[in-house]
């Protein structure tokens, strides 16, 4: 196009960065504000606990309970063999009941029973067996809705000729 000293450079361009609406904004920093807040508020106290547990909760996680609940999902994919559309509907009220699992972990085993009934003048008796019906409910529920929709796939289907 030019002559021989026509030497062409790349145009450097400033990256663009998408910026949202300003209640965005407003939103981002808001939320960025009381982060920092909850932040400065839990590590004044006990900084070093509040470090060590959050360590020592990723290390449990990524060492221990990722490898459980990984082989426990690949034992449920192979044993469904050929049926990996099923594995949902096991896997999704498996892994709600080991959140509430979880969650309850203290109630449930009573490692907490005489705090729990001094501080809510409660018995902590029953939640071993709320969890559990909360779980055959879940599994019961998903079992019942992988029939309806096995059911309303075969209503479509012409019967098989033999």
């Amino acid at each position: 196009m030019g002559g021989p000293h026509d030497v062409r450079r790349p145009v450097m361009r400033r990256p663009r960065i998408l910026v949202g609406s300003p209640l965005q904004l407003l939103l981002l920093a808001c939320s960025f504000a009381l982060t920092a807040y909850a932040g400065v508020r839990l590590l004044a106290d006990d900084w070093f606990g509040v470090a060590l547990w959050v360590v020592g909760a990723a290390l449990l996680h990524d060492l221990v309970l990722l490898p459980l609940y990984a082989a426990a999902d690949r034992a449920v994919v192979r044993g469904l063999g050929a049926r990996r559309e099923w594995v949902p509907y096991v896997r999704v009220p498996a892994a709600l009941s080991a959140l509430l699992l979880l969650v309850w972990f203290p109630l449930i085993s009573g490692a907490v029973e005489r705090r729990y009934r001094s501080a809510t003048g409660l018995s902590p008796d029953g939640f071993l067996a709320r969890w559990l019906l909360i779980s055959a409910v879940l599994f019961g529920g998903s079992a019942l809705l992988l029939v309806l929709r096995l059911r309303r796939a075969t209503k479509g289907r012409p019967p098989a000729v033999h």
